[in-house]
């Protein structure tokens, strides 16, 4: 307890308070009379030991970062250490708020698994990738000066009430304040209890970063540390409010309506998730169905999946290899979507099929992790958004032909390791897509080790900017190549190796002068 005031000590503040009164807010910080009069209401959130190094990242400029990260390493720092003061940094300057920024902040977790594929020597590449880009944006931002989040006092929740309703109910309001205040009350009770409180407002809509974000956010808890689990998920709560605001429909969204729905009417509320075991050709035919329904029909499917008992892993696993076909057979972008980087027919960054694997890598995950009425929401939601984006967003998937072609196949002569691989690197320096495809394709097929072919996109997604997509994808796909059975596992290769040869030729910012500070050749 602090010691009462003395009588002098009680009017020195009072005469300060009127002096700042008078003369303003921002004079009297520059006085220093604001901060003394202000202690006992910190407005910055502080990291605790981490603190030192999350205001490193967001002070040091970027062009000093990579030989300050270098320093770090040399001084005992680890890029796990590094990559958790990255995280913190990131929410602390943008709070989910900027579009480069949570793209950002959803890389770190990749770029850590990336590293720990490569050798020692060259370990700190993708993770100097992603920090560079953090600092960066941080810089542009303005870095400590315009920092979103701050401090936030719990709102007290009434007894009986249901936190993930008043969640609901103030994001759904768009009061930012007060879905905060009630977050903080969630994450005392427990880290657990937030992140599945969150997850009923995070239903409400599939859009591919609203269910992204949460779960790299709790992805990234190993790191940080769970007492951090509020300032992480309350990216996803002003992502949520936001939401609000660009959704002109908001109020009428499907998943809203559709989800309630669809857990009564399967009794999912009273079950626990089920251990059924499924055979590939199950999985198979209800990829099939996920993929060439209507989003309605996609989540009815999932949901009477699971009410059969079927275990979650083959739900999700049908899932993912429903979003797998979206590249497969994506005839590319269209003349009108052309943008700088991201070419005619290019299939990388937020293309259809890379966000919808993304997504149905996230629900996967999300599904995992959460208890059992969220693990049933959220397999229903990724059969959901699969299909609605194979109707949403233009083209006829269902007509196009997955990759690879018979006619690529045909090119191809070799049955060995070494040259296929070869002729993929060249196909993927040549930006022939098909072609890469069609060789990896062949490889799996010869019953050759994938770790051959993972070594070679994990060289790309390293070296090229893929529209800020690179790292999530590539570990999209080493996750869902370890996650689904040995008879479909090699399309998620092949759709990486698709992927690399679209985004190839333009190298990421930062990268020329991390191989130089980490003395690696090109």
């Amino acid at each position: 307890m602090n010691a009462p005031k003395s009588r002098r000590e009680f009017l020195a503040d009072v005469g300060r308070g009127m002096l700042v009164a008078t003369v303003g807010g921002g004079l009297a910080s520059e006085l220093g009379l604001a901060p003394t009069f202000a202690a006992d209401v910190p407005d910055t959130l502080d990291f605790g030991a981490l603190e030192p190094l999350v205001r490193l990242m967001q002070e040091t400029p970027a062009s000093r970062i990579l030989p300050t990260l270098v320093a770090q390493l040399k001084s005992g720092a680890d890029l796990r250490r590094l990559v958790a003061a990255a995280a913190l940094a990131n929410a602390r300057t943008f709070g989910g708020e900027d579009y480069i920024g949570f793209h950002t902040m959803m890389a770190l977790s990749p770029a850590l698994h990336m590293a720990g594929e490569l050798p020692e020597a060259q370990a700190a590449l993708p993770v100097f990738k992603v920090l560079y880009r953090n600092t960066s944006r941080i810089e542009a931002h303005g870095g400590r000066k315009d920092e979103v989040l701050h401090p936030v006092t719990p709102a007290p929740l009434a007894a009986g009430q249901s936190g993930g309703e008043v969640l609901r109910e103030a994001v759904h309001r768009k009061d930012v304040i007060a879905a905060e205040q009630t977050l903080a009350a969630l994450a005392q009770q427990s880290p657990e209890e937030a992140f599945n409180q969150l997850l009923h407002t995070v239903q409400d809509d599939t859009e591919v970063h609203r269910v992204v974000l949460p779960y790299r956010a709790w992805d990234l808890l190993d790191l940080v540390g769970k007492e951090q689990a509020h300032t992480m998920l309350r990216q996803s709560v002003r992502y949520c409010v936001k939401n609000e605001y660009w959704s002109a429909a908001a109020e009428r969204s499907e998943p809203r309506v559709l989800l309630p729905k669809l857990l009564e009417e399967h009794r999912l509320l009273e079950r626990t998730p089920g251990t059924r075991a499924a055979e590939d050709k199950w999985v198979e035919e209800l990829s099939q169905t996920i993929f060439q329904s209507t989003p309605t029909q996609a989540a009815a499917a999932a949901a009477a999946a699971l009410a059969e008992g079927f275990a979650p892993a083959a739900v999700g696993e049908a899932v993912a290899l429903a979003a797998n076909q979206l590249i497969l057979r994506d005839f590319g972008r269209r003349p009108q979507d052309e943008v700088t980087g991201k070419p005619l027919g290019s299939v990388h960054g937020d293309s259809i099929g890379v966000h919808a694997s993304d997504s149905a890598c996230a629900w996967r995950n999300l599904a995992r992790v959460s208890n059992a009425r969220n693990t049933f929401a959220c397999l229903i939601l990724g059969a959901y958004q699969v299909a609605l984006d194979r109707t949403n967003r233009g083209g006829d998937f269902l007509h196009w032909e997955p990759l690879p072609l018979a006619s690529h196949r045909a090119q191809i002569k070799t049955t060995d390791a070494d040259a296929l691989l070869r002729e993929a690197d060249e196909a993927i320096r040549g930006n022939l897509q098909a072609h890469a495809a069609a060789l990896v394709s062949r490889y799996g097929e010869l019953g050759h080790p994938p770790r051959a072919v993972f070594d070679l996109m994990l060289r790309y997604a390293i070296s090229e900017d893929g529209a800020l997509h690179a790292e999530k994808y590539y570990h999209t796909v080493t996750d869902e190549f370890a996650s689904t059975r040995p008879a479909f596992r090699w399309r998620q290769l092949v759709s990486l190796a698709r992927v690399t040869a679209s985004e190839y030729g333009r190298p990421a910012p930062g990268m020329a002068e991390a191989r130089e500070v980490l003395k690696l050749s090109a």
